[in-house]
């Protein structure tokens, strides 16, 4: 069945894709596909204001901005940075998606990070990612430090960087407060002592070395086994647009993660454009999820092959990229994210 046999089709007609096809096997956590870390005020100020940009370019949110407390505080004046943070987490648009890194668990100014953003701005979070998590008992102590701030809303994304941490990757995903795990590869190779080499930390070195290879397949794996995002780890050639581009394919299309840090205004396009379908692959998956809608999700036939459920739920997940990515999409298919269909995306 082609689009133009299917445009007569109302979407409200049938039952919505994500009511039907997510279930156990998939996680139901919709999250932009970038996540741009600042922590300079100037930059912190900036990335919120290209965040509001690019929403009105794209028509979606393409990008979270994450204001960083564990680099961006100076010795000494973390309290003052907490409360920078905080004013302008209450300060960016309504519609903003906006997160804080706090410092680590162990560290002296983790409870009042905590009790400073979360307690004052939480209702303006959307996430707060917690560094150096090392087992469970971590993010324990962040639900309870959240819970005494009174933000016991707030999902926990954790960043996963020591050979330790992703022995527990299942554990700790497995945890129903958490919300994505992010790899660490600049600290995760520095705790091997020197045994993995500094190209280990490049955008190549870092697909190739067995022992960081293998720390980001058991990351992306222990997410997908329990439902949560895996975020990959930064490129420090942030100048470099062409190998930003090569590793963010990489790590969607080799590796299996679903969203991206940038640390640089000059990778978030790059990004996006990586981890986006394309327009063949967009149209194919619009036609099979519409056809699978006017079938009530019976089994159909779609150029000669037979799709069910499970290739149901490929597409749309597929068509959800799509749309958070800022893509193209057919009248039809756009109507599943319109305020009409509860704006189910959100």
């Amino acid at each position: 069945m082609s689009l133009a046999s299917l445009t007569a089709l109302k979407v409200g007609g049938g039952a919505h894709p994500r009511d039907v096809l997510l279930g156990a096997q998939a996680s139901a956590i919709q999250l932009p596909v970038c996540d741009h870390y600042s922590g300079v005020e100037a930059r912190m100020r900036k990335s919120l204001q290209l965040q509001a940009e690019m929403t009105q370019e794209f028509g979606t949110c393409v990008f979270d901005a994450t204001l960083d407390c564990e680099d961006g505080a100076p010795v000494g004046g973390e309290a003052e940075h907490a409360a920078l943070v905080t004013e302008l987490a209450l300060g960016a648009a309504q519609e903003a998606r906006v997160a804080v890194r706090v410092h680590p668990a162990d560290h002296p100014s983790f409870d009042a990070d905590i009790a400073q953003i979360a307690g004052k701005a939480g209702h303006r979070l959307r996430h707060i990612m917690v560094p150096k998590v090392e087992s469970v008992a971590d993010v324990e102590r962040a639900e309870r430090a959240l819970m005494q701030a009174g933000a016991g809303h707030l999902p926990l994304q954790v960043l996963i960087e020591s050979p330790a941490a992703v022995h527990r990757a299942f554990e700790i995903a497995a945890h129903p407060r958490v919300q994505s795990l992010s790899f660490g590869l600049m600290d995760f190779v520095s705790a091997h002592g020197g045994a993995i080499p500094a190209h280990g930390m490049t955008s190549e070195g870092q697909f190739s070395h067995p022992l960081v290879v293998r720390a980001k397949l058991e990351i992306a794996s222990a997410c997908h086994a329990h439902g949560k995002v895996p975020s990959h780890c930064v490129v420090t050639e942030f100048s470099d647009t062409k190998a930003m581009r090569a590793a963010a394919e990489r790590a969607a299309h080799a590796f299996g993660f679903t969203r991206m840090w940038s640390i640089h205004p000059a990778q978030i396009r790059p990004i996006l454009e990586a981890m986006a379908p394309d327009e063949a692959e967009i149209e194919q998956a619009s036609e099979i999820v519409l056809a699978a809608q006017a079938a009530n999700w019976a089994p159909i036939s779609h150029q000669g092959h037979l799709h069910d459920r499970a290739s149901y739920r490929f597409f749309w997940h597929l068509i959800e990229r799509a749309h958070s990515t800022g893509c193209q999409l057919p009248d039809e298919v756009r109507l599943f994210f319109s305020d009409s269909q509860g704006d189910r995306h959100a």
